[in-house]
């Protein structure tokens, strides 16, 4: 295992080496279409089409499942990380936000039992 001390103590050549080839890791697992939507994804900045697609991907499976609270509460603990990340929350402001999301999605449930 090479060691952060041994990297800066190779030589810069070795060390221009390295960096092609983690640059590709990824690419090497993808298509030839993924690696097309992978540079355009390198050139999105922030956090918010990534936001508003877990919102929507969490109001599917409220609508598809909503008897699986854990896979709810794993989504909402996701996208509250999300949110803190984007508008670097502290981390009783995530608590917050995280109860607030908790609290909607029991309330919809509570709503779509009463409907359905």
């Amino acid at each position: 295992m090479v060691t952060a001390r041994q990297r800066k103590q190779a030589p810069a050549s070795r060390r221009r080496t390295e960096r092609p080839a983690s640059k590709r890791f990824y690419e090497q697992a993808l298509d030839e279409a993924e690696t097309t939507e992978l540079e355009g994804a390198k050139q999105v900045e922030g956090l918010d089409d990534e936001i508003a697609l877990l919102r929507l991907r969490l109001g599917s499976l409220l609508s598809e499942r909503p008897e699986d609270l854990t896979l709810m509460f794993k989504g909402v603990e996701l996208l509250t990380r999300v949110v803190s990340a984007r508008y670097r929350m502290s981390k009783g402001d995530r608590g917050e936000v995280s109860e607030s999301l908790r609290e909607l999605i029991a309330s919809l449930q509570i709503e779509s039992e009463e409907v359905g």
